[in-house]
């Protein structure tokens, strides 16, 4: 991550909030990421996996919700994070065709730290790498999943590496990305940050600081590809601010003007779900208590962690683009990054070697 140039070095203010010391997700307490990426000839996917803290998760439970801004998607785990307000394994981000895989392998994962374990809500959620990807040839293993969980470190590489390996953004290379947010609250320090999977959006949409840079660009892309908005987006808020599932549920419908403030309208068949969760309160398995004591957020302060959600998600977008290489996939397509151009600098994108 600190190897890698990311959107503040050409672009120093996104928004007007302060950023955590990493300006990622991993500032929040306890937050790990890992990946396994599978990148070989037209094999070009692999598994992205969060981690919200060090523990049994199953055991020690972190306040959840989710939110289903356009729902032509195929996540798992879903209901049971909207009905009980909990979340209780990682998650998981993979290709459309490997959330079977990605479910068996976490089932695997969670059964071998503990073997008291009957039941449990897998999350597993995807985007379609297909048009960079070999999806069809289901290269993701259930293996693979265990291999990111374990390889989830508080540093770790943005751009077309694990889940983002073969995704798009704009017309981009898209993928990983990740932004977080400082909240001041009781004279305390919190953090807000937020990881996207981004594949979707259409390049004359695309900005940057309300700059509609893509409109410079949309010479090198596939047009036919970009007819339309297809593609989708994952968005994973976490936070160590205590909220309740239906504070943190108001919270990540925030990463929307995130989203619009990249270029995004949310199309028809695109699939944009967010799923938050809080450090804040943890919900033991196993608890003889009847009444449970926890914290909330005093409501009326709660601008201050929308203000944050929105910002960390249009940043995370912008480092899911500018940390991706240029990638050339199945049937030869050929995707560039953001990172080729100029983008810091007078637009000049003419150059007959983009064509």
């Amino acid at each position: 991550m600190n190897e890698q140039k990311r959107i503040r070095d050409f672009y120093p203010s996104i928004g007007n909030m302060k950023t955590g010391n990493k300006n990622s997700i991993t500032d929040v307490p306890g937050v790990k990421v890992g990946h396994v990426t599978l990148d070989d000839g037209e094999i070009k996917t692999g598994v992205t996996a969060i981690v919200p803290h060090n523990r049994n998760l199953f055991k020690e439970k972190v306040i959840g919700a989710c939110h289903v801004i356009n729902g032509f998607g195929k996540s798992i785990g879903l209901v049971q994070i909207e009905e009980l307000g909990n979340i209780e394994t990682p998650i998981i981000l993979t290709n459309t065709l490997s959330i079977g895989a990605a479910h068996e392998g976490l089932v695997k994962y969670m059964l071998s730290i503990d073997e008291n374990i009957q039941s449990l809500n897998p999350i597993v959620c995807e985007c379609n790498d297909g048009y960079l990807n070999d999806i069809r040839g289901l290269h993701v293993k259930d293996f693979h999943i265990s291999e990111a969980i374990k390889n989830a470190s508080s540093e770790f590489e943005e751009g077309n590496v694990g889940a983002g390996t073969g995704m798009m953004c704009y017309g981009l290379k898209g993928g990983i990305g990740t932004s977080s947010r400082i909240v001041n609250l009781d004279n305390r320090e919190y953090i807000v940050g937020v990881l996207v999977l981004s594949n979707f959006g259409i390049i004359d949409d695309f900005m940057i600081n309300g700059n509609f840079i893509g409109k410079e660009l949309k010479y090198i892309v596939n047009t036919e590809k970009q007819r339309d908005d297809k593609g989708s987006i994952i968005l994973i808020v976490a936070t160590d601010i205590p909220l309740s599932s239906r504070q943190l549920k108001r919270v990540i419908k925030r990463v929307n003007p995130g989203i619009a403030r990249t270029g995004g309208f949310i199309g028809h068949g695109s699939g944009e779900i967010a799923i938050g969760f809080s450090t804040g309160n943890i919900i033991k398995h196993q608890e003889n208590k009847e009444i449970l004591d926890i914290k909330i957020i005093n409501e009326p302060n709660i601008n201050k962690v929308f203000r944050a959600t929105s910002e960390a998600t249009e940043e995370a977008i912008l480092n899911s683009l500018i940390c991706s290489n240029t990638t050339t996939g199945k049937n030869g397509h050929k995707v560039y990054s953001l990172a080729n151009f100029p983008i810091n600098s007078p637009y000049n994108f003419s150059s007959s070697k983009y064509k």
